[in-house]
């Protein structure tokens, strides 16, 4: 066939998918501009603002794509927790001192966490995320993988249009429609943003203290103790038994003071009447961390294990902390997802259950991590290093580790 001949082809179907595309989306708007009034949404918003949102494919393209490598604790903690900052939260910290702590007198959560997750979201708002969200969540909601969840998150958005008086073209932020400084869904910026520097409007955009107070709110409603800290690097005794380890391995912190768990500075343990976890997220020769029930609370805002210990580190840094006393290691080697898909097939197979095979090193995988490593005479510490990738090639058959 000529090549132009064949072009012109290739062109029409685009043509004719991009139309089926477009008739699909309408069909769906239709179905959202009937829930929209059902929600009692005014007309305004169901006719010109629900009715004219348009599809955004790169959205698709992001939530389907996936990264080709996981990151390790060590990448991921040495490109957030960064001198500069630390430097640039202690100056913010200073500059809005007063305003801070009468957010800690009202909601109990320092300002030093509140700073630390400005810092983590969008880096003190130096990037707040350029999409439209409104075209990005009916997009999503148009979308039967979470067709529910961001159909939900859109009514909360186009509620919280006519609550705040926004356009638009003001609500801008990530794909997944994540909002502000501090990154809020809807949801959450409709039940928990509030008007933190008193003007009537809560705009989590355009102002620093409606966005940390909001923090604050939020994090209390997700269950912030008060008076407590998040969590402590510690040393771990030679004889430790890692199999212990992990976020579902939940102990009084007098169990693990008994364990010869010493703070990461050598001093001992007090006496704390709280349960606390064990967390080696670079395995047994990296840092150890004692985590207490705050840390939960911060997995609420981001269910990443690395997210929340780099929040409290972080937050820890900015009232002077130094460094971790045994950083994790930046000779780690990142494994493809493909690699952990494979490793949980193989512990799957052996009877170790790692879950969805979904190439996530979750909770899950490293509890079936040590469970297997247990069993094989391995230090369990849940960590997929060389030794136990091999360890479970051969258990398979294989000849060759991974």
């Amino acid at each position: 066939m000529h090549k132009s001949l064949w072009m012109l082809i290739c062109a029409l179907l685009c043509q004719q998918l991009a139309f089926a595309q477009d008739d699909e989306f309408g069909v769906c708007i239709s179905e959202l501009q009937h829930r929209a009034r059902s929600e009692k949404l005014s007309a305004r918003v169901v006719e010109e603002v629900l009715g004219n949102l348009k599809q955004q494919q790169r959205v698709i393209e992001l939530d389907r794509s996936q990264p080709e490598f996981t990151q390790t604790f060590a990448d991921y903690f040495h490109q957030r927790v960064t001198p500069e900052r630390i430097e640039r939260g202690q100056e913010l910290l200073n500059q809005y001192d007063t305003f801070l702590s009468d957010l800690t007198r009202k909601y109990g959560v320092p300002g030093r966490y509140l700073v630390a997750f400005w810092g983590l979201e969008t880096n003190f708002g130096s990037y707040l995320g350029k999409m439209p969200t409104l075209d990005c969540l009916a997009t999503l909601a148009c979308d039967q993988r979470r067709s529910e969840f961001f159909t939900n998150e859109l009514m909360q958005a186009l509620a919280l249009l006519e609550r705040e008086s926004l356009s638009p073209a003001q609500m801008r932020g990530s794909w997944a429609g994540a909002m502000g400084h501090t990154q809020f869904m809807p949801s959450a910026y409709m039940r928990n943003a509030t008007d933190g520097d008193g003007d009537g409007q809560v705009n989590l955009w355009r102002s620093e203290q409606d966005a940390l107070a909001s923090g604050a709110n939020f994090l209390e409603y997700l269950g912030w103790q008060k008076g407590e800290r998040w969590g402590r690097e510690v040393l771990l005794p030679k004889n430790f038994p890692y199999a212990k380890t992990g976020l579902n391995n939940s102990r009084p912190v007098a169990y693990w003071k008994d364990l010869g768990v010493n703070f990461a500075n050598g001093t001992t343990i007090p006496d704390i009447d709280m349960e606390a976890s064990v967390l080696v997220p670079a395995g047994y020769s990296g840092p150890a961390f004692l985590v207490y029930p705050n840390f939960h609370v911060i997995l609420r805002w981001n269910r990443s294990e690395y997210y929340a210990l780099a929040v409290g580190l972080l937050a820890d840094r900015l009232i002077g902390a130094g460094p971790l006393v045994r950083s994790p290691s930046t000779d780690e080697t990142a494994l493809s997802r493909n690699a952990v898909e494979n490793m949980q097939r193989q512990l799957n197979h052996l009877g170790f259950n790692a879950g969805e095979i979904d190439g996530v090193l979750g909770s899950m995988t490293q509890s079936a991590l040590r469970e297997f490593q247990a069993s094989n005479g391995m230090i369990a510490d849940g960590y997929p290093d060389r030794t136990t990738l091999c360890a479970l090639s051969v258990k398979i058959g294989s000849t060759s580790c991974l």
